[in-house]
Formats: C-alpha cells, structure tokens, sequence
C-alpha cells in the first residue's frame, strides 16, 4: 500500500502479525526492519530466535549496554494535529493546521513540529497505539511505563525501575532519574507508574524535585556535605543509632539492611564530585542552552542528555506535572484547559524545540544509537473536535515515536483508519510499547521479577500469545 504526501507516491511501512506469528509489510517484504537491537538482527525475531542467537552469540561489548530517555507527554497529544493528519478528513476532523514535508520520505507530520520535521529520518513513528482500559489519565500512565494497568492491589515497577533492579548503576549517579519531578494529579486517585512498586523504594528512581530551567537551579540532594552541614548529616546518623539501640533484633532485619543501603547510597551521592558536575548545566555554552530552550522542559532534555552521557542507563523526562495548573496536550478547549490552537501558540514551540535539539545533540555526540529515545502518551484524542474547540481523551487510537537505541529512523509503523480513530492494521497495547524498551535495552524479555508475596512476575505480560514478536 503507499499514500500520497505532498504530490510524490511514497511507500509507507505498515506491519502486522499475521496468526503464525510472520512480520508481513505492505508493500510485499517480509520481516522488514523497523528496530535492529545489539546482536539480533532485523525486526520480526520472536523470542525463540532470540535465545537461540544468544545462546550462538553473546551480545558484543556494549551492544546489549543502551540507555533510554523516555519522554512522558503527560495530557497526550493530539494525533490528528501532530503526528498523524487527515488533510482529505471534514474539517470538524483534520482541525486548523497543515501537514508539511518532513525529512522522512514515508511521512509527513503537523506545521506545528516543524523542527520535529527536520529530524524525522532520525525517529519512527508507531501511528497504531490503543488500549481498552478506561479513558482516564492515570490508566494510561500507569499501563505506558510499566505495561501493566494497576490491578489487585499490585504496583508494577517502572520500566527504568525493573532495569535498575535488574543491571544495577554503572557509576556513582542513579540507574534511574525521573526530570523535573514526578507526576502530580491528574485526575485519578491510582499510581501513575513512576515507582519501583513491589520492587521496593530501593529500587525508585532519584526524583529531581527542581526545575532546571531556573537560574538558581540546585539539586537539594546533591549539594555537598559541607554546604548541608554536618549538623543535618549526624541527625541521621543519630536517627540512626536509636533505631539500632532501641530494637535489638533489628540489625539482623530486612529494613536494617535497606536502612544501611540506602543511607549509603544517599551519603555517596551527596559526597559525588560526578553527580554535583553531571547536574551542573552552568557547563553547558550558553548557545547549547539556547538550542534546548530556557523552558523546564527543554532544559530537562538537556540535562537527560549529560546524565545518560556519564552512565546513567534510564532517565525519564515528564513533559507536564499534571493537567490543572498549566497549559498542557490536554486540549480540551473550556477552561482551565486549552483549545487546539492554544497547543499551536504554547505546547508545541516548546516541546518542538527541546525534543529537537536533544536529538541533534545526540547524533552529534556519537550517542543515538546507544540511547533509545521514546517519545510516549497516555492516549490520544477525539477525531471529532468539540464544541469548544478542543478534543477530548480518546484511548482507542494514537501515535508515539522512538529515535536512537537500534531503531531505524523514518519509518511508520502500523495504521489509523481515516479518520484516526481506531488502528487500521498493526494494532499495538502499551505491552508492546514497553517490551520494545526492554528489548532494546538488552533485557531477556523471559525475565522474570520477585513479585508480590515472593512469586515470580513476568518482566513482560504476553498472555496467551503463543508467539511474541516486536516492531
């Protein structure tokens, strides 16, 4: 099949899982690659492939070794004004804006994005996301970062969470940051997946809990020793021995034992010549800065990039805290939200820039290709805009991207139908949007986790799909 953008016949790739579990495209090939990970080879490998090629031929020194920066667009973009247009739809459908000509010869994307456009042979986009979970933020929140919805009492740990449990820091710094902070509310009462569940709090992330875009902008959890005062530092310490003096049996315990890592590890970093300077965006040239944007968000992306370039494996950015105190992608036009032009105006210079310059930067260093970068979101929104002129949660269809980490860049994976609102082949579950992350990052995605009540959990739930493959 091929689709008409901007006057030239261009083929676009579309794949689904046919019922033997082949990779089949569109245009006739079969097992196309879409994401090429360390030793593995193209896309369409199922996981029989995959032990088998590495039981043959252990992933090469530093193949298996990536890092990820997942950008969380909390409030989810509109598809139908971003990534995935209808320019022939009614206008009560396409919206305002125009598509325009990316440097991608497989797709176009809005007149909103146009830095995104620039680097579109960089990043891939999947146009086929659903879920049928309800149309709620938190739902999607949760399901996106840990490719579980909250069921049972049971937290599933964050994908960056699962990997620090499973391959540990590579240096002084955190396996996992979460930038600028963790979401806020959103309208629900349930987790929002940015912990590490039933892993344990040793195994959370290291919240920033500042906005990188300030000009006094410190790390309180990173200052110095001898700037917190040695005072605060002997309270813990003093906290500490009453703890021990006071249960005599507790020193043997499970929580001393977390107690004494944990106090380790925060004196580490605290102490961590590293981690003051990988935090320090005064090193950066003003133009770089510049470049990203002096927004939190752009600064965030910014200071992603110099973390994952001193060894942190995951850092995740929230592009938003929540969806009532400021202007987000939740577009739902009345007020206290925005209409589809206040995302033109506000929203999307913003985050066109930053998203942007982080992948020029990248490419520029020599690190794309060993930093996965996924750009994701809760749902999408309405094909039909409002009567408020916005659109409204819609679950049932929207597009994320992924630049870097083995991906091949310019690609399309899986179809709206023509209006954008249910996927048209290649439907893809936030199940597979995380086991992508996972594969890509070297995981073995038969992992297994110490679940609840000490039971092994599934890294990856892929129910009773006798045969799993990815895109």
């Amino acid at each position: 099949m091929s689709s008409r953008l901007g006057g030239e016949h261009t083929k676009v790739l579309m794949i689904r899982l046919s019922g033997k579990g082949s990779v089949v495209t569109c245009d006739g090939i079969r097992r196309r690659d879409f994401l090429q990970v360390g030793a593995l080879g193209a896309l369409g490998w199922t996981l029989a492939h995959q032990a088998a090629a590495r039981a043959a031929e252990p992933y090469q020194s530093g193949a298996g070794d990536k890092s990820c920066i997942l950008i969380f667009n909390l409030g989810a973009p509109s598809q139908l004004d971003t990534f995935d247009m209808k320019p022939d739809a009614p206008r009560e459908i396409r919206g305002p804006f125009k598509p325009i000509r990316t440097k991608s010869s497989e797709f176009e994307i809005s007149e909103i994005l146009p830095l995104h456009a620039a680097v579109a042979d960089k990043f891939s986009l999947v146009r086929s996301c659903y879920h049928t979970a309800a149309a709620v933020h938190d739902t999607g929140h949760q399901m996106m970062q840990t490719g579980r919805l909250f069921t049972g009492g049971i937290n599933t740990p964050h994908v960056g969470c699962a990997l620090s449990y499973l391959k540990g820091r590579r240096s002084e710094l955190p396996a996992h940051v979460i930038l600028p902070e963790t979401m806020g509310p959103t309208g629900g009462n349930m987790p929002h997946g940015q912990d590490a569940g039933f892993l344990g709090k040793a195994h959370d992330p290291f919240v920033l809990d500042a906005d990188p875009s300030k000009k006094d902008f410190k790390v309180p959890d990173l200052l110095p020793p001898q700037e917190i005062g040695e005072a605060r530092l002997e309270r813990r310490r003093g906290l500490r021995q009453v703890v021990e003096n006071s249960l005599r049996n507790f020193e043997a315990s499970e929580s001393a034992k977390l107690m004494d890592a944990n106090f380790a590890d925060a004196y580490r970093l605290m102490s961590s010549s590293q981690a003051r300077e990988a935090f320090d965006l005064e090193r950066e040239p003003e133009k770089v800065r510049d470049r990203y944007g002096r927004t939190r968000f752009g600064q965030s992306c910014l200071l992603a990039r110099r973390l994952v370039e001193r060894g942190v494996r995951f850092v995740t950015i929230n592009t938003f805290i929540t969806v009532f105190d400021e202007i987000t992608w939740d577009i739902h036009g009345s007020k206290p939200f925005t209409s589809i032009a206040g995302m033109k105006d506000i929203v999307a210079p913003m985050y066109d820039k930053g998203y942007s310059a982080l992948i020029e930067d990248l490419v520029q260093r020599g690190m794309l290709d060993n930093t996965l970068v996924a750009a994701l979101a809760e749902f999408g929104r309405t094909p039909r805009i409002n009567p408020t002129g916005g659109r409204d949660h819609w679950p049932q269809c929207w597009t994320v991207n992924f630049a870097g980490g083995g991906v091949k860049g310019g690609r399309v994976v899986g179809k709206s139908d023509e209006i954008g609102a249910y996927p048209a082949e290649r439907p893809v579950q936030p199940k597979e949007i995380v086991a992508t992350m996972y594969h890509a990052l070297g995981l073995d995605l038969d992992t297994h986790l110490p679940g609840p009540a000490g039971r092994p959990f599934p890294l990856v739930d892929f129910g009773a799909q006798p045969i799993r493959e990815l895109f």
